[in-house]
């Protein structure tokens, strides 16, 4: 479905609100998780109640959708119990990225004992003039390409939207998957870094008509205090994946 052409007067669309998991253990030492499975921490626990509340105070979603992973679940449960909805689907389609056998190293250490690896699977961007056969190799250990990521998440967001025309749902999931789903707007070659902090909110509209996907806002956390105190202490860069 063309993330690019002109909307038609009147249509109607869907209102996908897609929220970054509470910051976990693995977040804050900078780990790099995939599909692990850590639990939120006690300061993603905060976050999700705080994005929660500020969800409740908006038009009731219809439905929250999110991944199986605890981190991304536990986000999902806390916020369908405080905006009073009932119908909570969880799904594999919306986990973040399999990382193959980087899962489990500290961030740092994976970037410094793998760069060549690191440049050939940007999980952050597509920069300019890079080689786009490289969105299709797979990380070592099981891991999933850009490309298959993409795949996943946009398809699973289409049909979700799709059941939805008129209404408001909201979807939690994970850092380098909400790159993607945004990535799916931009521009072809386009190379926008956004920055995808935990429990922001990144709010599309999706045609009913067209299927055109039009990103209202990206990495919207003003829900979170100024001080700093509920942000991640990761920073939000994705680097989670």
């Amino acid at each position: 479905m063309s993330p690019t052409s002109a909307p038609i007067a009147g249509e109607e669309f869907t209102e996908v609100v897609v929220v970054r998991h509470g910051e976990t253990f693995w977040n804050a030492s900078r780990i790099v998780q995939g599909q692990m499975d850590p639990e939120l921490n006690e300061i993603g626990r905060q976050q999700a109640v705080v994005v929660a509340r500020r969800l409740s105070k908006e038009v009731k979603p219809a439905a929250v959708y999110s991944s199986d992973l605890k981190r991304a679940a536990e986000t999902a449960e806390i916020i369908a119990k405080v905006c009073d909805v009932s119908n909570l689907v969880l799904h594999e389609a919306l986990r973040e990225r399999h990382m193959g056998y980087l899962q489990g190293l500290k961030w740092d250490d994976a970037v410094n004992k793998n760069p060549d690896v690191f440049r050939g699977f940007d999980i952050f961007k597509i920069t300019e003039g890079s080689d786009p056969d490289s969105r299709n190799q797979e990380l070592p250990g099981g891991g999933e390409s850009l490309n298959q990521l993409n795949e996943r998440c946009v398809s699973y967001l289409n049909k979700i939207a799709q059941e939805h025309i008129g209404e408001r749902v909201v979807v939690v999931s994970h850092g380098a998957a909400i790159l993607e789903l945004c990535r799916h707007t931009d521009p072809p070659n386009s190379s926008i870094r956004r920055n995808i902090p935990n429990t922001s909110l990144n709010v599309f509209r999706v045609s009913g008509v067209t299927g055109q996907w039009i990103l209202e806002r990206c990495g919207d956390v003003g829900h979170l205090n100024g001080n700093g105190f509920l942000e991640s202490s990761f920073g939000g860069d994705g680097a989670s994946a």
